[in-house]
């Protein structure tokens, strides 16, 4: 059986990691990688719905635990459906956010125990970690900017106030500090192209490394 590479990315809303993410995708169909994207929460039609729950502005009452068990099922439902099967068939799986959301989310910004969150999300993954994680970094008054010029009305979480979003940048950069072998913290104010052709750089790297058969 092939062995896949399983790629995530990570970041405060705002950081450009979805473009990163697409970017990558592309650059993968373009060389003739068999590749998938998908997202978190989502990617499946019940995570997507989950999806809905999450992000409804009328659940600000929703406790923290609650949040991250929702985000668990959803990514665990993922996992099975998605992400397995393609690491099976030897594909390069992409993920816009992964296990390391709910420690940034729901560990360092809402205070829900961070073992827990470890343990549940291990579970709810298989015990499958990202092969590279890329954590891209930015201020939150940056990311605030950016996301007022996209004109969109923030979701739940976009909305949360700032020193929840603080608490979030500081909770992935320790992160980033503690897992230095599988996640790479990026600077987010790069050019878009410096930043892809970094982050293209550093997983053919880990590819040739891990000698993963993907063409």
């Amino acid at each position: 059986m092939k062995s896949g590479f399983l790629v995530s990315f990570e970041g405060v809303d705002g950081s450009g990691k979805s473009t990163q993410a697409t970017m990558l995708y592309d650059r993968f169909i373009r060389e003739n990688f068999p590749a998938l994207i998908v997202r978190e929460p989502g990617g499946t039609d019940l995570s997507e719905q989950i999806r809905s729950i999450l992000l409804d502005t009328t659940h600000a009452g929703m406790a923290a635990s609650a949040e991250f068990l929702l985000y668990a099922a959803s990514r665990a439902q993922l996992v099975a459906e998605k992400i397995k099967p393609a690491l099976n068939q030897g594909k390069v799986v992409i993920c816009d956010r992964f296990s390391d959301s709910s420690l940034a989310y729901q560990g360092f910004g809402r205070g829900v125990d961070k073992t827990f969150i470890q343990r549940t999300n291990m579970q709810a993954t298989q015990n499958i970690l990202p092969d590279i994680t890329f954590i891209v970094d930015i201020d939150i008054n940056t990311a605030q900017k950016r996301a007022l010029q996209n004109n969109q009305s923030p979701d739940r979480l976009e909305g949360e106030n700032k020193r929840f979003k603080i608490r979030v940048r500081d909770g992935y950069r320790r992160i980033a500090n503690e897992t230095s072998d599988r996640v790479i913290l990026l600077q987010g104010t790069q050019s878009i192209e410096l930043l892809h052709e970094s982050i293209w750089e550093k997983v053919m790297q880990r590819l040739k490394s891990k000698r993963v058969v993907t063409r």
